[in-house]
């Protein structure tokens, strides 16, 4: 009580000044405080950009949100603190995820500085989010003092699930930093990687909280908060061992063809790029033993914009192809939608050529696959003819390769953690994501867009078979270990291995978002006491 009294005084003084009564050394003052909390703004915006693929430097983000917690902390003004997390979280998504510029400079002749500058209003917009969790903390630690600051994890967890639910993007949750150190993700087996998060803030306000009361009693706290989060990770060691490499019941041929982005291609170009996919995929299945496995070639999303349903020439390439070869195709097409719709399609052919199974993408990327705008809207319809108006999918399909189940999904929906675990409680056996990233070139969306594999794969202890147009295709194992990456922008092949998985569904499968919305819940009671303890104090 002490604590939260003795903060609420000290914050009261420093904001007398912005009430006019100040000598000119406290204006002097708030300018360079102004600049430090700038400062340390932007200080946590490019440490957590530096810890996010490609750079890479994934220990940063267990550190880089100490700067603006500590200021937060000192000066715990809610609206300064909204102000000063806004702009972390703009800085911070604008510079790592600069590479949505590359197609409106590439492919919609855009000037560079055009592009940079029309990427503006996303990372302003999504940055709110950020500038919330900081107000809501600002007022906590109004309330009860520096000890708040460890309430930090729950109110950003929190927010992240907010900003999924509000925007439908999840990119670059910070506990996808994390993504290629199997041994710290575990978490996500019960928590998604809203659990991982948690952990990362955790120990970022455990470090603020020291370099703030630098005593005994705070290296001590600091201490426990490290070796509770070590505990956790310790304890959530039990990944599911990998079926699929004990006992292979199918065979599965993953084709990189590398298709051009180009959106128009002459006939000729057509045909060469048809025959490139049916050369390297037979090459590849000469390559296989005879032994009776069910064999399954999978081609990934690209521009070749495949019709299967109104092409009869694709159609009967594929019954030559499929009983030449004796081998399944799931393959990525354009098919008829209600209303004149259109679908994005991935379609299964059987050995004898014949479909058998169709699953169409349930989430579509916003201004990539649809206009998320009202119809009457001027504009809407304009933009709807560049970008494609598709028609999202309603039902959760598996497919069967022989005896194994798999659950398919398409490019973006391994960003939405509801999607794979949908398919992995309907019984699927192994996860495959079919995609195509070309259009945003070699650029750090590659291995940012692969971590939200990983995640998907120890979230539902399942392998995903990740299949791409033009990199990173790879196999994932159940503990989120990547196996076999291509590289990007180069034709590949990948053969696996895939069987029946007899491991129990993970927590998280089969409960969802539970730790993330027990987060939410007490970050909104926190949020509401803020304003009880502040009208009580108002009485006394």
């Amino acid at each position: 009580m002490q604590d939260a009294a003795s903060t609420t005084t000290r914050a009261s003084k420093a904001y007398a000044n912005e009430d006019g009564e100040s000598s000119s050394a406290t204006h002097t003052w708030l300018k360079a405080s102004a600049l430090t909390d700038g400062v340390a703004a932007i200080a946590s915006s490019v440490l957590l950009i530096l810890s996010f693929p490609s750079s890479d430097y994934w220990p940063l983000a267990w550190l880089g949100l100490v700067p603006i917690l500590v200021v937060i902390a000192i000066r715990p003004s809610p609206r300064r603190s909204f102000f000063l997390g806004w702009l972390t979280g703009a800085v911070f998504f604008y510079g790592s995820c600069y590479w949505l510029t590359y197609s409106m400079i590439h492919y919609g002749g855009i000037p560079r500085w055009a592009a940079y500058l029309l990427l503006a209003p996303v990372p302003i917009f999504v940055g709110l989010f950020p500038g919330v969790f900081a107000l809501v903390l600002a007022r906590a630690i109004l309330a009860w003092g520096t000890r708040a600051l460890f309430l930090a994890p729950l109110i950003w967890s929190a927010l992240e699930w907010g900003r999924l639910a509000l925007t439908g993007q999840l990119w670059n949750a910070i506990g996808y930093s994390q993504a290629y150190q199997p041994t710290l993700i575990q978490p996500a087996r019960w928590g998604g990687v809203y659990a991982v998060g948690f952990m990362v803030v955790f120990i970022n306000a455990a470090v603020a909280f020291l370099v703030l009361k630098r005593n005994a009693r705070s290296v001590l706290v600091t201490g426990l908060v490290f070796l509770s989060v070590a505990l956790v990770m310790v304890a959530s060691q039990r990944s599911p061992p990998d079926s699929n490499a004990q006992s292979p019941e199918a065979v599965v041929v993953a084709l990189q063809p590398n298709v051009p982005m180009d959106i128009v291609k002459s006939n000729e170009e057509m045909r060469g790029l048809i025959d490139r996919h049916m050369s390297m995929s037979e090459a590849a299945l000469k390559q296989l033993p005879n032994d009776g496995r069910p064999r399954l070639v999978i081609w990934p999303e690209s521009p070749m914009n495949f019709t299967y349903g109104n092409d009869s020439q694709l159609r009967e390439l594929l019954v030559r192809f499929a009983t030449a070869n004796q081998t399944a195709v799931l393959f990525n097409s354009q098919e008829a939608a209600p209303n004149d719709g259109i679908y994005n399609s991935a379609l299964m052919v059987n050995q004898q050529g014949s479909l058998i199974a169709q699953y169409d993408k349930i989430r579509l990327m916003p201004f990539g696959e649809y206009v998320p705008l009202p119809r009457w809207m001027p504009g809407a319809s304009m933009v709807g003819t560049i970008v494609g108006d598709f028609t999202p999918g309603t039902k959760y399909k598996l497919m069967k390769v022989g005896d194994v189940r798999a659950g398919v999904f398409i490019c973006i929906e391994s960003a939405y953690p509801s999607i794979a675990r949908s398919f992995t409680r309907d019984g699927s056996d192994v996860l495959i994501n079919i995609s195509n990233d070309g259009y945003l070139g070699p650029t750090a969306v590659m291995r940012q867009h692969l971590a939200n594999v990983v995640f998907r794969a120890v979230e539902n202890g399942r392998p995903i078979l990740r299949v791409t147009n033009s990199g990173i295709t790879a196999y994932i194992t159940p503990g989120g270990q990547v196996k076999d990456a291509t590289e990007g922008f180069q034709t590949a092949l990948r053969v696996w291995r895939i069987s029946r998985n007899e491991n129990a569904s993970t927590l998280y499968s089969r409960r969802g978002d539970l730790f993330v919305a027990f987060s939410t819940a007490i970050s909104v009671l926190v949020f509401a006491a803020t304003f009880w303890r502040r009208k009580l104090g108002s009485r006394g």
